[in-house]
């Protein structure tokens, strides 16, 4: 099993910064990619950005030269930073973790930009 603890969501003006934290414990030895994942009310969820366990990453045309993914493999945790946020960023945002076998997700924690 593994478990996913996301921290660092809020309530924050256009133009501001956030950075999300994904806390990972347990059986992660088999995790292939992390990812951070939206949902807009009304929305699907979606794929912000991922990262592999070799260091890898892509980005949802969206965020792309905003958010930055990486991860401190001594900490178990994930990160994504977030600048230039705007309103339509306005979400909850989920940490996935997969492997071949299984998919797991945090919690999520609620991002607000206000105009």
């Amino acid at each position: 099993q593994v478990q996913l603890v996301e921290s660092g969501g809020g309530l924050v003006q256009a133009g501001g910064s956030l950075r999300l934290s994904c806390t990972i414990s347990g059986s992660t030895f088999n995790i292939d990619a992390i990812g951070w994942y939206r949902q807009a009310p009304g929305k699907q969820r979606e794929l912000v950005a991922s990262i592999s366990s070799g260091g890898s990453t892509g980005y949802q045309d969206s965020v792309k030269g905003r958010f930055t993914i990486s991860r401190d493999n001594a900490k178990n945790t994930v990160y994504l930073q977030m600048n230039s946020l705007k309103p339509e960023d306005t979400a909850v945002y989920y940490c996935n973790a997969r492997s071949v076998a299984h998919t797991y997700w945090g919690q999520g924690t609620q991002v607000t930009v206000s105009s």
